[in-house]
């Protein structure tokens, strides 16, 4: 049965942006993904990629779940400028930081677009509600996307901002890449004490933005979204921008909104996100300074996880027709030709460039999770991540033997913990509100 649970968790995860599709518009998306991702291989000059391996623990190729099988890996340096000088202070950080988001930019994520258009915020209604025993303001709210250069494609932000009554000060706003599933589809565990209840408890607010509203998680979507006006409806460029990096521009486009909200610090806000979203939300971490605190869940292969471990997903699952569109298309080439060891940095290189600020790292247990995500790959690119930390005398994760299910290294600005639960971030939620009270006083 725990089998069974995983193979439904990693599908649901996988179709999620399908499912508000009927099967004749899935079959027209997938159609004109696999399309896309064609004319994007021919631009690479790349005949053929080597086949992922499969998320299904009994398929005959099933990704490694075996640590005695893991090969050895070499990982990029961290504190290393590509001149071959070392990082030895923080201003040489910071040039090293800018080395780092150009190999990312130019490899892994693409780019962000010099032309995007601006955003005007709307609220759509602003009433009162109350959540548990917590009255609150409820703001409904669309970002409309200037398309005046290409009248063609529209693009809205949808996004719910929910503000404690309870104080008159501005207050904390947690920021969640939120799932736009049919009702029922994928549901949270029930929880005694939600997780809204407990921000509310301490007077701080959350805000759920939709990032398929705005770019669709799938091939098709490339050519509409804010990816396709920017492009004018035309195909991506090598270096382009993927959904990732635009789901991490719409984060920066809410704060945006925030900075100007009389009841809201936008100074202490933090970004959440589970599984792709969690992918998005470290790298709005790394993009944009002005986020205060990172909660990522299970964020995995193109996220938190180092790449080079064969365990769980591989490279060659990220650069397949499904999940291809998450990246610029030069990362395609390290399904093939090209190998992971050939990539310029790997998943530590991304967490540090979140330094000094504090970042909270999420995992299930994998025995209820599976190993898809690679727990504990996660927790090595924290530990490898960590000198980045220690360059501003912070503490991070100095501890380099995984932890067990339940313990919490939370010593730091870069803490971990792996949850008792699967697929979700939801235990979790007490230790993240303990580990973010010190910076939101």
């Amino acid at each position: 049965m725990k089998h069974l649970f995983v193979i439904i968790v990693f599908f649901s995860c996988v179709n999620q942006s399908m499912a508000q599709f009927s099967q004749q518009e899935r079959d027209s998306i997938y159609r004109l993904s696999a399309q896309d991702h064609q004319l994007m291989l021919k631009e690479l000059g790349i005949e053929s990629l080597r086949p992922g391996p499969s998320g299904n623990p009994n398929d005959p190729n099933a990704a490694n779940s075996d640590e005695s099988k893991v090969v050895d890996y070499s990982l990029p340096e961290l504190l290393v400028f590509k001149d071959g000088s070392t990082v030895t202070s923080v201003s040489e950080w910071e040039k090293r930081r800018q080395e780092i988001k150009e190999d990312f930019n130019a490899e892994v994520y693409g780019r962000f677009p010099k032309n995007i258009p601006a955003v005007n915020w709307k609220v759509i209604s602003r009433k009162d509600s109350v959540i548990g025993n917590y009255p609150v303001q409820v703001e409904e709210l669309l970002g409309v996307v200037d398309n005046s250069a290409y009248p063609e494609i529209d693009v809205e932000i949808e996004m719910t901002l929910t503000l404690p009554k309870n104080t008159n000060k501005k207050v904390p706003v947690i920021l969640k890449f939120n799932w736009n599933f049919p009702a029922g589809f994928f549901p949270e565990p029930d929880q005694e004490n939600p997780w809204q209840e407990q921000l509310l408890a301490q007077n701080w607010g959350y805000a759920s933005l939709i990032p398929t509203s705005y770019q669709a998680d799938n091939g098709a979507g490339l050519r509409e979204g804010i990816i396709g006006l920017v492009n004018k409806g035309k195909l991506r460029k090598l270096d382009d921008w993927g959904a990732l990096k635009a789901w991490a521009w719409g984060a920066g486009r809410a704060l945006d909104y925030f900075e100007k909200h009389s009841k809201v610090d936008s100074k202490k806000v933090a970004i959440e996100g589970l599984s792709r979203y969690g992918k998005a939300a470290m790298v709005t971490m790394a993009y944009d300074d002005r986020f205060a605190v990172g909660f990522i869940g299970s964020a995995g292969a193109g996220g938190t996880k180092i790449l080079r471990r064969n365990f769980g997903e591989q490279v060659e699952n990220l650069v397949s027709t499904s999940q291809y569109h998450w990246f610029a298309p030069n990362f395609i080439k390290y399904g093939g030709p090209l190998e992971t060891k050939d990539l310029p940095v790997d998943a530590h290189h991304l967490i540090a460039l979140a330094a000094p600020r504090p970042v909270f790292i999420s995992s299930g247990d994998p025995k209820v999770e599976g190993n898809w995500i690679d727990a504990r790959g996660m927790f090595l690119a924290g530990v490898q991540a960590s000198p980045a930390y220690e360059i501003y005398d912070e503490k991070a994760l100095s501890q380099t033997k995984f932890p067990q299910v339940g313990e919490f290294l939370s010593e730091g600005k870069l803490v971990f913990r792996i949850h008792e639960g699967g697929h979700t971030v939801v235990p979790n939620w007490p230790y993240f509100i303990e580990f973010a009270k010190p910076y939101f006083k």
